[in-house]
């Protein structure tokens, strides 16, 4: 018995199987990784274009933010929130300085689940509405109110329904209803909303919240009108906007800090986590002073603001401003968006490839329709693993590979990615 086939039956005898690995029958049983690469237990070595869900954001075990945690681990490790540890004090600072518009106070998690808990808390208490709008395809955690946002039915579990939750089309223009221009689906989606919250509400709401990019919905970019075009219709509701930034967030959309700045819109409540601390657990969510002020009661996280994780974060995002990794972003995402669409013209069974810096996407269809084939998505991406190359799934129907590399990826390791996912479009075609 192989190590890989050893760990994996003690696994099942151990975790729930929920938590399904990648990959099948052949999961990659992790051993180190460093930098852009993962070494499996086998000692197969792999370059790494998801980043643990786009979490890993700036190499792993990147030394300068390595060294920093440790001297923090080594000198104060935790107090939770009853003291105040300088840190916190800092990143908070940062957070504030990088974020668009009038955001500046946050509140620290653990995870975007409950980045995104305490931003519908903070809409819910300063508007006094219980009721928050979110888009069909939309991922916004695993807790029962996180449950609840998503409109994604693989990853609602348990029946859970929040009855002040309301769900409004996506600007998913490649699945718009046949013959639709971008603009004319933007006007659907503006009709969508004004219509659900005239019959599904009283006239007033809490949030509209969404993601600039959707993730798992299969990195779903929306027209360049359309934030424009909907939040008029929230304002007029008295709702604030919620926007979720745990994928889209720290530069990834290139040149932008925050993807929602690419659609010239400001948001009242905005959330963080995943690549903002380069694999350190950690959510965030920022506010302007007048929202994060209407949170008046007692609440606290026992591990958020911790001393190390801060420290981490910290060190991630002043390497991030070092580094100008928006730039690179927007540098090789560029090129990486060119060779996709250069591969959707070539192969038949690609539908679309879409995306903006490096969140790019190729999603897979039956040959000459629109039909999803989450088969050939996934052969695709199991055959760029065999072939050393890292990448994710999502959408729907799991016809979606998620492109995602590290944000300062060398143009070196950009061009072998490239030449493993042609290869491996060639095979499964």
């Amino acid at each position: 018995m192989t190590a890989t086939a050893d760990i994996m039956q003690r696994y099942r005898q151990v975790m729930f199987p929920a938590a399904a690995p990648y990959h099948g029958d052949s999961p990659l049983i992790a051993e180190r990784a460093k930098d852009q690469y993962i070494w499996d237990i086998e000692g197969k070595r792999y370059l790494d274009f998801f980043g643990g869900i786009l979490t890993v954001s700036v190499g792993h075990c990147n030394e300068e933010i390595t060294e920093r945690a440790i001297t923090q681990l080594q000198k104060l490790q935790h107090t939770s929130t009853i003291y105040v540890n300088e840190s916190m004090v800092q990143l908070a600072e940062t957070v504030a300085r990088l974020a668009p518009g009038r955001l500046q106070k946050c509140f620290f998690t653990n995870s975007g689940t409950e980045a995104n808990e305490t931003a519908a808390l903070a809409a819910r208490m300063y508007t006094g509405s219980p009721t928050i709008i979110s888009l069909r395809h939309a991922y916004s955690g695993r807790s029962l109110l996180a449950m609840s946002l998503t409109a994604h039915g693989n990853w609602r579990l348990g029946g859970v329904v929040d009855p002040y939750i309301k769900h409004v089309r996506s600007p998913y223009t490649f699945r718009a209803p046949a013959g639709l221009s971008a603009e004319q689906l933007v006007e659907l989606c503006a009709q969508d909303l004004e219509e659900t919250i005239a019959t599904t509400t009283q006239g007033k709401i809490a949030a509209f919240m969404a993601e600039p990019i959707q993730g798992v919905g299969g990195f779903i970019v929306p027209p360049a009108d359309y934030f424009r075009r909907i939040l008029p219709i929230v304002r007029a509701a008295g709702g604030l906007f919620i926007a979720d930034e745990v994928q889209t967030g720290w530069g990834r959309t290139g040149d932008k800090w925050c993807g929602i700045e690419h659609w010239g819109v400001e948001p009242d409540i905005m959330t963080f986590a995943k690549g903002m601390g380069n694999g350190s657990p950690i959510g965030c969510t920022i506010a302007t002073a007048e929202v994060a002020d209407a949170v008046n009661g007692l609440t606290f996280s026992t591990f958020g603001g911790n001393p190390v994780t801060m420290a981490t974060t910290l060190a991630t995002l002043d390497y991030m401003q070092a580094q100008d990794t928006p730039g690179n972003c927007a540098r090789q995402g560029a090129h990486l968006a060119e060779k996709l669409a250069e591969f959707a013209a070539e192969f038949p069974s690609i539908g679309e490839a879409r995306g903006m810096g490096l969140m790019q996407a190729l999603e897979f269809v039956q040959p000459g329709g629109i039909e999803p084939d989450a088969a050939r998505a996934t052969a695709f991406v199991d055959t760029c693993k065999e072939m050393g190359l890292l990448l994710g799934k999502g959408g729907l129907y799991g016809n979606v590979a998620r492109i995602a590399p590290h944000l300062n990826v060398a143009a070196a390791d950009m061009e072998s990615a490239l030449d493993i996912i042609a290869s491996a479009l060639a095979e499964i075609s």
